[in-house]
């Protein structure tokens, strides 16, 4: 977002507590060292097979038509806020609510969302709403193999919009991008019914993915049910195109990592236009391609063990292992937006007061600046840290509990050690990209 301030790092080496070099390593220590006492005492999975508590009288509540169409209203009015102001409002960044309500409101608003409330991006989807108001007798089918592959591709392609493409937060871009996703989407769903946004449409699939992770769900029954979040997590599918998804979420917020360091900056600082995009697309590229080589080698490396018969889905070892890596992508997610949110986030609504730019001062904030100083950056880089190391803690072990599933107890140990490794290279390489200047 070239335009927005750029906040998603804790500005430099000082700003940590302790040296850098002494997080990295505590970081990766604790990854380890986590690893290696669920391998002495959690030889049995616990998450394959493990129920929720019925949440019956919030069923009942979330499913009553009037709480649905109230979601369904609240989406419909956002999203025409968001094309609204786009459209017709301020064509400065600075002055038009719309680059920051979809890039920090919405991009990053999707994670607290999805893991406090679960599954509700869905209920509120305006995408499905409007597909939906165009009735059709019959759909056509969509083939198996297509998987999520649809919804990756146009997450690849807001995630260059915002990492590579230099006017990406100007308000007639948000404009186009929102527009023309909105009737693909909305046209693919008349086309190809509900079951489309499920594959399609990438904010209902990143969602629903980070939803797994909420200790709210539905069961097999589609009833909310009250469960461990990580036994939620275990129930994601393991599709080739839920490791692109992943890969391309980490691969991404590296870069945009790397994309803030001074060196990179002085280097690329200079260059035109077309020298920006073509460099930092690259840039992009090869993040994603570097995180995804190391993911796909330490999975497949781990089938040098003998796996139990009928243990692996169509996606082999890493579909197998790839629910490990959502709690990495929401802690890489919250490092590096955490402060970018906090602070930018209230320009939103500050911005809100005027979203057609005509004087109007409708939420009486006219005049009143963002606050730098609620958040110290010893606070700021605690955040980071923790999340980092957090996320990855609980990927060992929900890594650890499918390999309890997938492999016999004298194996077990000895399989991990490729994932495990790449692990700690992620934790190190996540604290490296948020802290170094």
């Amino acid at each position: 977002m070239a335009l927005l301030i750029p906040l998603h790092g804790i500005g430099g080496r000082g700003d940590l507590p302790v040296p850098v070099w002494l997080a990295v390593y505590s970081a990766a220590a604790a990854v380890a060292v986590s690893f290696f006492a669920l391998a002495a005492f959690w030889s049995r999975p616990r998450f394959e097979a493990a129920a929720g508590t019925p949440l019956a009288g919030l069923s009942k509540i979330v499913d009553a038509r009037p709480v649905r169409w109230l979601l369904k209203t609240v989406g419909l009015v956002a999203l025409a806020s968001l094309l609204g102001a786009a459209w017709f409002g301020s064509s400065s960044p600075s002055l038009n609510p719309a680059p920051t309500w979809l890039y920090v409101w919405i991009w990053v608003g999707i994670i607290p969302l999805s893991l406090i409330f679960g599954p509700i991006w869905r209920l509120a989807n305006p995408l499905r709403t409007l597909a939906a108001a165009i009735p059709r007798r019959s759909y056509r089918e969509l083939p198996r193999s297509i998987a999520c592959w649809p919804a990756v591709a146009a997450l690849a392609a807001f995630l260059w919009l915002e990492l590579a493409y230099p006017e990406g937060s100007e308000p007639v871009v948000v404009a186009l991008f929102v527009t023309v996703y909105t009737l693909v989407n909305v046209a693919a769903g008349v086309v190809y019914g509900p079951r489309w946004f499920t594959v399609g449409d990438s904010f209902e699939v990143y969602a629903e993915v980070l939803a797994k992770l909420s200790p709210v769900g539905r069961d097999e029954q589609h009833q909310l049910v009250l469960r461990n979040p990580l036994a939620g997590l275990a129930t994601i599918p393991q599709e080739p195109g839920i490791v692109g998804l992943l890969c391309l979420l980490l691969g991404s917020t590296a870069f945009d990592g790397i994309s803030r360091w001074s060196v990179w900056m002085s280097l690329t600082g200079d260059l035109g236009r077309t020298g920006h995009i073509v460099v930092h697309t690259a840039g992009l590229l090869a993040a994603v391609a570097v995180v995804s080589a190391l993911f796909l080698l330490a999975a497949r490396t781990t089938g040098s063990a003998r796996t139990r018969p009928g243990a692996i889905g169509r996606a082999g070892l890493p579909g197998a292992f790839v629910h490990s890596l959502v709690p990495i992508a929401i802690g890489y997610a919250v490092a590096h937006y955490f402060s970018f949110a906090m602070f930018q986030g209230q320009e939103g609504l500050l911005l809100a007061t005027d979203p057609f730019g005509r004087g109007w001062d409708l939420l009486g904030t006219s005049g009143t600046r963002i606050d730098y100083t609620f958040l110290g950056t010893g606070l700021i880089a605690a955040v980071q840290v923790g999340a980092i190391v957090l996320g990855h803690v609980l990927g060992v072990v929900a890594a650890h509990d499918r390999a309890a599933h997938l492999f016999r107890r004298r194996q077990l140990r000895r399989a991990q050690y490729p994932l495990l490794a790449a692990m700690v290279a992620f934790t190190a390489g996540g604290i490296a990209l948020v802290t170094a200047s």
